[in-house]
């Protein structure tokens, strides 16, 4: 704690946005099978939405491939249905217990419109960064409002507040950058 906020907290917080700007990014889809692509998929299950890895085994067995090994029966028209509704583009073959995707090629508009979604998806990690920001300025003015902190000081933490925000948007412009790249030109 430096005299009103902790710098330590609001850095791993920005990190904390990172790291969940990557795992979105891991999801989408660039031509390569990767288990990570079904995360975002929720399934109707024993009566509430959980994650499709609680109740299914996800594998690649193919390169454009991926397999569900679903453990109930009873729950491969909900992991059907679930992973159909997704907005992933993808079509399951139902093969008993388990399920069959195959990976489309992806045409130029696929292309655009997963830069799309990595777009947005950097947007609410922006923002996620931006509140982080805004709490640590609010901890700041309290501060100095309380008498805890001068106004050097609060000016000078509030230029480190902003340095460390600046910096952790440029990491992410940076990321979705590749992102792009990867997802245009594979």
């Amino acid at each position: 704690m430096t005299n009103g906020i902790d710098l330590n907290d609001v850095k791993r917080r920005m990190d904390g946005a990172i790291n969940a700007f990557k795992n979105d990014l891991a999801s989408l889809r660039t031509g390569r099978a990767s288990p990570n692509i079904l995360d975002p998929v929720m399934v109707e299950a024993y009566g509430s939405r959980v994650a499709l890895n609680t109740v299914a085994n996800i594998t690649v067995p193919e390169p454009r491939m991926l397999g569900v090994s679903i453990w109930d029966k009873s729950m491969v028209g909900a992991v059907d249905r679930a992973i159909r509704e997704s907005n992933l583009g993808l079509n399951p073959i139902v093969d008993g217990q388990n399920l069959r995707i195959p990976l489309p090629e992806l045409n130029e508009e696929r292309r655009k419109s997963l830069v799309k979604v990595a777009h947005g998806y950097a947007e609410n990690a922006k923002v996620a960064v931006r509140h982080v920001r805004r709490d640590a300025m609010d901890a700041l003015k309290k501060a100095e409002k309380d008498g805890d902190i001068g106004k050097d000081d609060a000016r000078s933490l509030s230029e480190k507040v902003q340095k460390m925000t600046d910096d952790t948007i440029s990491d992410i412009d940076r990321l979705l950058g590749e992102k792009e790249k990867e997802i245009m030109h594979v």
